[in-house]
């Protein structure tokens, strides 16, 4: 079983009854949803290049998956969760639009944001209390992915590569995909099916507490909070 903190809306938000309906499943209701019909891609060709977003669901990773630490259970997992929420602020960003990230979409920010950057590397730090070491078999296959020095460094202190300067927001629409022609379709489609909400500033006005129930299983959220910090 492991945990994870997402950036998410509620599930009757549009960002995120888009985002479902685009993967084919919803993480909060655990449902199949059909996909939508979109120009040059059938709903079963959709269904295939998001397989393994499907299973994340639609989300953007704050903190990664982690296995809870010893003695920790998910009571504490909920606790420091909603304690989080509630000293933390939300904020807006400028806006979401789908660009690919090497060879895989996603819905990215249209600016950087210093605060979204800030709120990704809370998360790490503020919940790294509840995780459990990796195991070497972990720590050998993020290995594999040739990291830097400086993401060794971070996977053996924070469990995860890829974070503070080496983060970046995205919320994943699809796997790699090879052929350019592809990718630029989808992206297209991707413009298309997002319409009402992205190019227009968005909220980042809630996380959500998930869990992976077995290896392989589908991410599910367990509960989602508002973040209720005042403003400074």
């Amino acid at each position: 079983m492991r945990y994870s903190i997402y950036f998410t809306h509620p599930q009757s938000a549009k960002l995120t009854e888009l985002g479902s309906q685009w993967l084919g499943r919803s993480a909060f209701s655990n449902d199949s949803l059909a996909h939508p019909h979109l120009n040059e891609f059938e709903p079963a060709h959709l269904h295939s290049i998001t397989e393994d977003a499907r299973r994340y669901g639609f989300h953007a990773t704050m903190k990664p998956p982690f296995h809870l630490a010893e003695g920790k259970s998910q009571e504490d997992a909920k606790a420091a969760f909603s304690a989080f929420a509630k000293q933390t602020s939300a904020f807006t960003i400028e806006g979401l639009a789908p660009n690919f990230l090497g060879k895989f979409l996603a819905l990215t920010p249209t600016q950087p944001s210093d605060q979204l950057n800030g709120l990704a590397a809370q998360c790490i730090k503020q919940f790294d209390h509840l995780r459990a070491p990796l195991s070497e078999q972990d720590i050998e296959r993020r290995r594999k992915a040739n990291l830097t020095p400086q993401q060794d460094a971070y996977m053996l202190e924070w469990g995860y590569p890829y974070i503070f300067k080496h983060f970046h927001f995205h919320m994943t629409l699809s796997k790699r995909l090879e052929e350019e022609a592809e990718r630029k379709a989808l992206q297209a489609a991707a413009e298309d099916h997002f319409k009402p909400v992205i190019h227009q500033p968005i909220s980042i006005s809630h996380l959500a507490l998930c869990v992976e129930p077995e290896a392989g299983a589908p991410f599910q959220v367990i509960e989602i909070r508002p973040l209720e910090g005042q403003v400074a």
